[in-house]
């Protein structure tokens, strides 16, 4: 056995779009170990819901994550829905799942960026965000925001995007999938690409079971588990919906299966824009959640599943909130996939995770 290391990794690195830290334990070359540390970002947003109104609590998720920001007041807003047992519109129902999807896209092009800058093609960097500012025009003309939406509400949504807007964002979609798919035969076909991602950071399915790992990184090593199979909203109106999955299980596994998922994002809005009913887009909720009432839900979130849980006290102020984000449940299979790699491939490694410290720290 050679001499053992310790070298710190993160929280602030080039390759890092989130302060992630990680104790290195290195021999020669190799990584032996990878203990993670988190802590640096913690905001205590939880315990806010204590002290503000249920309804306005809304706009207070949305600051959990940017990237995330309209899942998680999706997410919170059904919690609390099933909390006070109200049934929201229909239509409102198709709008939410519209813009869930919307930000999916965005989310999956701002990392498929992140990647690519790591690997140093600054111009197919720039080439995924050009493409993912289309989406954030989109935000911008429904909900008047491009990154924190204020959209979704205990009830429904606070606007209706107007038919002729629909189609307008079909027409989007359908521009940028041509753009999107020769993209996707650098990504997916580059030698150079491979060569970095194939055979590196591998989770096989038993260790991503063991684990309980979700999301892409879940599905990358051939675990079917999407939380939009069981129907939830407006998903429940689709024709057919099969996850994208990967028995690959390293990192190009992991690339493919989020890249592909853009496509398959674009086909779901597309479906729910034909299919969107004539409804009402909200109703009021009545009274406060009950005391001692509780209430969960789960969600699919760009990065994997997100579990919310609520408990009332019969006022305006929730008793507790609790949010279990996707990130905290991959840090495990991250710091495994570690175990073994080249110090070298350890930025990238940790990339293909698309791993979000903001979630995670709420």
């Amino acid at each position: 056995m050679g001499k053992r290391t310790v070298i710190p990794f993160g929280p602030q690195h080039p390759v890092l779009p989130e302060p992630v830290h990680l104790d290195l334990v290195v021999e020669d070359e190799k990584v032996v170990e990878a203990i993670p540390q988190i802590g640096f970002v913690h905001r205590g947003l939880e315990k806010l819901v204590e002290k503000r109104d249920f309804q306005v609590y809304v706009s207070i998720t949305e600051r959990i994550c940017g990237i995330c920001s309209f899942g998680h007041s999706l997410g919170y807003s059904q919690t609390v829905e099933a909390l006070m047992g109200i049934e929201v519109p229909r239509r409102a129902e198709f709008l939410r799942v519209i813009w869930h999807e919307l930000s999916r896209v965005h989310s999956h092009l701002l990392w498929l960026g992140l990647l690519a800058d790591a690997f140093g093609f600054e111009n197919l960097f720039m080439q995924c965000w050009r493409l993912r500012e289309r989406i954030l025009d989109i935000f911008e003309k429904t909900t008047g925001g491009r990154v924190i939406l204020s959209a979704c509400c205990v009830g429904g949504v606070y606007q209706d995007i107007s038919d002729e807007d629909l189609r307008g964002i079909i027409l989007v979609l359908d521009g940028m999938k041509s753009e999107y798919n020769e993209l996707l035969k650098v990504f997916l076909g580059d030698r150079s690409v491979k060569s970095r991602l194939c055979d590196v950071g591998y989770l096989s399915k038993q260790q991503a079971t063991e684990l309980c790992v979700v999301g892409p990184f879940a599905r990358a090593s051939g675990i079917t588990e999407d939380i939009r199979n069981y129907g939830y909203g407006a998903y429940g109106a689709l024709a057919a919906f099969e996850p994208v999955v990967s028995e690959a299980g390293d990192g190009y596994g992991r690339s493919e299966v989020r890249a592909l998922e853009v496509l398959q994002s674009m086909d779901i809005v597309k479906e729910l824009v034909e299919k969107i009913p004539d409804t009402p887009v909200n109703v009021a909720p009545k009274g406060s959640p009950a005391a001692g009432s509780f209430a969960v839900s789960r969600l699919e979130q760009p990065r994997g599943e997100c579990f919310y849980y609520a408990k009332g006290n019969g006022t305006k102020f929730l008793d507790r909130f609790r949010i279990r984000t996707p990130t905290s449940q991959n840090i495990g299979g991250m710091t495994t996939t570690l175990q073994g790699c080249d110090l070298q491939d350890v930025p990238l490694n940790v990339l293909t995770i698309d791993p979000c410290i903001s979630c995670t720290e709420r």
